[in-house]
């Protein structure tokens, strides 16, 4: 179901155990090939297609395209909210639906710079809701259910998700070629963070110069198709998984 097709004696009336789904994702830089909203188009694909096959089992809330995306304003079109501000909007959407009773809610995210206030989000919330043994908050990344992509396609390279990458380059090539430019001319920028295990603070220009980072040449629309296919069935699974849920134990 689309939060934005319902009226409000219609939401009124669901089941409080609906899961509801706030699909989060960003408006910024992708390299030099790949167009501004990506990580919303791509977020976008998924979600269409899981919502295809849950059949109107959870509610979900139009795509909320900023992102805290700080970390890319060095590149020209970048918008982005910053982290604290990020943080109290995502708080402020859950805090809307919880004052109305629903008590299955989850942040489905589209861009790696939401992840980190994603989850301090549903950890404040918790907090504030503390007495409550009725609450399911989740934050989950699209790209980080646990499926193995390249176990589907043997020949994906990249076995994380970078930037503008093989993973995201080969997408948009599935759904919009046409705002894909040169990315078989794109040059190869490693992942990876030096002083790893330690987690290092970091802006994009720290690690690549044409703002991708990953190997973009290697992008095909077959890979892509995969990618879409893997990444939307596991939104579907965590969605069952909630509606599963026994609506009080931590195990579910």
């Amino acid at each position: 179901m689309d939060l934005t097709d319902l009226t409000w004696p219609q939401v009124a009336q669901l089941s409080k155990d609906t899961p509801v789904i706030f699909p989060i994702a960003a408006l910024e830089q992708h390299g030099h090939h790949l167009p501004l909203f990506t990580d919303s188009f791509l977020l976008g694909e998924v979600v269409r297609r899981a919502k295809l096959k849950l059949s109107g089992k959870a509610l979900f809330a139009p795509l909320m395209w900023l992102g805290n995306s700080d970390h890319h304003l060095d590149y020209a079109g970048t918008l982005s909210a910053a982290p604290r501000a990020y943080l109290d909007v995502l708080n402020g959407l859950a805090e809307n639906f919880l004052y109305h009773g629903f008590r299955r809610l989850i942040f489905l995210n589209g861009h790696g710079g939401n992840d980190v206030p994603g989850r301090q989000a549903v950890f404040e919330l918790r907090q504030r809701h503390r007495s409550r043994a009725d609450l399911l908050l989740l934050m989950a990344t699209y790209w980080s259910l646990g499926s193995r992509p390249w176990e589907m396609d043997p020949t994906l390279v990249q076995r994380e998700m970078g930037h503008a990458c093989e993973w995201e380059t080969s997408m948009m090539l599935r759904i919009h070629p046409t705002l894909v430019g040169d990315y078989a001319g794109a040059a190869v920028v490693e992942p990876g963070t030096p002083f790893t295990p330690a987690s290092r603070g970091w802006i994009t220009r720290d690690r690549s110069v044409p703002g991708h980072i990953g190997q973009p040449a290697l992008a095909s629309a077959a890979k892509g198709e995969v990618l879409f296919q893997s990444f939307s069935g596991d939104v579907v699974e965590l969605v069952e998984r909630v509606i599963r849920w026994d609506g009080s134990s931590w195990n579910g």
